[in-house]
């Protein structure tokens, strides 16, 4: 065999396997239908990581609040969030609120690369 058509044979082989296969046969009944579509969309497991992201998110805020921002207030001890005006607006709580995301934001990239880390996708 030359070497031409050991790379046509190759390039055969290549395409052979690049090739998608036969469609799957459509589901025959309902339940066989709807185990498809939990298979298929990993349903469960959505479910599962916006359940654990809810919990997480208050496990979060909780750390935020009750551990950071006082941490924040005896450093600054004279500043009260909501007292903060800007001529006739109110800004003082969306101060408050924005410092709180982002120190949530910052808690919960530390987590994610720790999990990252560790193996955990």
């Amino acid at each position: 065999m030359s070497t031409d058509q050991q790379m046509l044979e190759e390039l055969r082989e290549i395409r052979k396997l690049l090739s998608p296969g036969p469609p799957a046969p459509p589901p025959k009944n309902f339940l066989d239908e709807f185990t498809t579509f939990l298979s298929k969309y990993k349903v469960l497991g959505l479910a599962v990581a916006f359940i654990l992201g809810l919990y997480l998110g208050g496990l979060v805020q909780a750390l935020v609040a009750d551990l950071i921002m006082p941490i924040i207030s005896l450093a600054l001890p004279d500043i009260t969030w909501e007292e903060i005006a800007v001529g006739p607006f109110q800004v003082g709580h969306f101060t408050g609120q924005l410092v709180t995301f982002i120190l949530i934001a910052l808690v919960i990239f530390l987590i994610v690369k720790i999990a990252n880390r560790i193996g955990i996708e």
